[in-house]
């Protein structure tokens, strides 16, 4: 099976090789970028982030077999410059409208709303993330990154990456908190008391 250090390695002698990479991978970076920065900037980003990947094929670490954390570092970078459209959706999102907008009340739009301030709560409290948590947080839930792949991804070493997740997770869960389901039981098993 080849790996996509051996295409990067066969497209050093034969540049067509690299297509092969572009083709395992572009939708993927895509999907990324779309939701970070939107459909408008994530055509461009990918573009360049398989420019890029091209230009510096030579500087990719042939001891890994998977190039997604290299490339995920390469569009990341990117989305540094498309950070203010980014700001700009959340602030949006953030902002967007909540139930007290609505004078219907039914099941369905009330469900709507629901889901409308969980996001506007999700939007402001990823918006209020640190620059690095976010990256991180994104990395693994938007581009399904590993630990490790996350790493290599913001070259930072991997204890770094947990304690950046651990905090996203933890700001993320707080900030959606009246929002989640609560499956657990409130009795916690015990029966209830009859008045």
């Amino acid at each position: 099976m080849t790996t996509d250090a051996d295409i990067i390695r066969r497209s050093c002698d034969s540049p067509q090789a690299f297509t092969e990479l572009y083709d395992k991978y572009a939708r993927m970076i895509y999907r990324y970028a779309a939701r970070r920065a939107g459909e408008s900037a994530a055509e461009d980003v990918m573009s360049e982030t398989f420019l890029v990947a091209y230009e510096r094929r030579d500087s990719f670490d042939q001891t890994w077999d998977d190039a997604r954390p290299w490339l995920f570092g390469i569009a990341t970078n990117l989305l540094g410059k498309h950070h203010r459209a980014e700001a700009k959706i959340l602030k949006v999102m953030a902002k967007s409208s909540g139930r007290d907008s609505y004078a219907d009340s039914t099941d369905r739009i009330a469900e709507q709303l629901d889901a409308a301030a969980a996001t506007s709560a999700l939007a402001g409290a990823l918006r209020a993330l640190s620059a690095a948590d976010r990256e991180c947080i994104l990395l693994y839930a938007w581009a399904e990154l590993s630990y490790e792949g996350i790493a290599e991804a913001t070259k930072v070493p991997i204890g770094t990456v947990r304690s950046r997740l651990n905090r996203a997770r933890r700001i993320l869960k707080d900030a959606t908190g009246p929002f989640r389901n609560n499956t657990e039981e409130v009795d916690h098993g015990r029966a209830q008391a009859t008045a």
